[in-house]
């Protein structure tokens, strides 16, 4: 089967106030349409044809409960006779078997069948429980994404990905189980804090120097206005992203080979946020750092030259993100970069003990390898806070 072909950069459109952009994710039966636009919650359109059942479940959490819950009830009112409300806790700490066993809890309270659709209203924690609820639950049951987060928009919402934490690792615990449909509204952007915006930021800049060079000049021309919420290039920012992960997974969506390019930066990120407890750090500011330390392992391994490691970093520093990871430490005495590689172990991209690395090349392109122990800790020490 010949391989997807990635469509050029194209900015001269975007989902803004004045369009709905529909990308498609291509998976066979599984294939579904993230839409991208302002206002789309309004567009009665994006609701059309979702699975019919009795019962709905929309599961948020407090913070985005109170915004945003009684427009994506009134949006499906019309199609479930009956729409039900989890609201959980906020944060990357509640994403846990506890906070798991309540989504459970609730769809049993309410009887609810095979049929009955799951809707995940927030950022990346809520996806990732809410997508892994419905895979468990009855074996199967249908959701759809609905991310109110930058983070959530370009990347946890899409492909499929669903997971709780461990405390000895981040979604450790998980399955690959599609969604029906990603509804993406940009003014859910408009409530984000700065630093919320800065951590989905990271997520967007990664796709440049995995798959799209031409996206990280554009990115690197239009920081300023996108930290600043602008609505037409948030939505050129998302559609971009989208496009690159829908060709990405179209091709792997098990993460068997190609998929794991997605994952730059976060083989060091995911060891910062176990190592320094989740929710410490947003994800998205331990990827931002991760895509530091990982230009630099990529540099040391002679693929990019010093002038592409500067460059990156500037870029990343330049959207608010950490560019300096910290220091770990734990009860056991072990030296810092002994607890970054212990962590690294655990990813899921490690093979019989060995750590993996998403590395990138001067092409442009990224390749996933290894590299020397006494490498890595180099790279740890030199890339962390004294």
């Amino acid at each position: 089967m010949t391989a997807p072909v990635l469509p050029p950069l194209d900015v001269s459109t975007a989902a803004d106030a004045g369009e709905l952009t529909r990308v498609p994710i291509a998976m066979g039966e599984r294939s579904y349409d993230i839409y991208i636009g302002a206002d789309t919650w309004r567009n009665e359109s994006v609701w059309h044809g979702l699975p019919q059942a009795q019962t709905a479940l929309i599961v948020t959490n407090t913070v985005v409960g109170p915004l945003y819950t009684a427009q994506l009830k009134a949006a499906i009112d019309g199609v479930y006779a009956r729409v039900v409300v989890l609201e959980l806790p906020d944060g990357e700490a509640t994403k846990d078997w506890v906070h798991l066993q309540r989504i459970f809890d609730v769809l049993l309270d309410e009887h609810a069948d095979r049929k009955t659709v799951l809707f995940a209203l927030g950022g990346g924690v809520i996806g990732d429980m809410t997508g892994f609820a419905a895979a468990c639950y009855m074996r199967g049951v249908p959701f759809v994404q609905v991310p109110t987060t930058l983070l959530s928009q370009v990347d946890s919402s899409v492909g499929g990905k669903t997971a709780v934490n461990h405390p000895r690792g981040k979604n450790m615990i998980g399955a690959f189980y599609q969604p029906e449909r990603v509804i993406c509204d940009l003014r859910a952007l408009q409530t984000l804090p700065a630093r919320e915006m800065s951590a989905g930021l990271a997520e967007v800049i990664k796709y440049g120097p995995i798959a799209d060079p031409a996206f990280l000049d554009w990115l690197e021309a239009n920081m300023a206005g996108l930290r600043s919420g602008d609505t037409h290039l948030l939505g050129q920012a998302v559609k971009r992203s989208c496009e690159i992960k829908a060709w990405v997974v179209s091709q792997d969506e098990r993460e068997s080979g190609v998929r794991a390019i997605l994952n730059f930066g976060h083989t060091f990120g995911h060891a910062i946020e176990a190592g320094l407890g989740f929710g410490t750090w947003l994800h998205g500011e331990a990827v931002g750092c991760g895509m530091v330390m990982a230009a630099h392992l990529s540099q040391r391994l002679g693929l990019i030259d010093m002038d592409a490691v500067v460059r990156l970093t500037r870029i990343i520093d330049s959207a608010g993100l950490p560019i300096k990871g910290p220091k770990l430490t734990d009860a056991s005495g072990q030296s810092s970069e002994d607890i970054y590689l212990e962590h690294m172990r655990v990813d899921k991209k490690a093979q019989g003990g060995h750590i993996r690395f998403v590395l990138i090349c001067d092409s442009g392109l990224a390749q996933v390898g290894a590299a020397d122990d006494d490498v890595v800790r180099a790279v740890i020490e030199a890339c962390c806070v004294a």
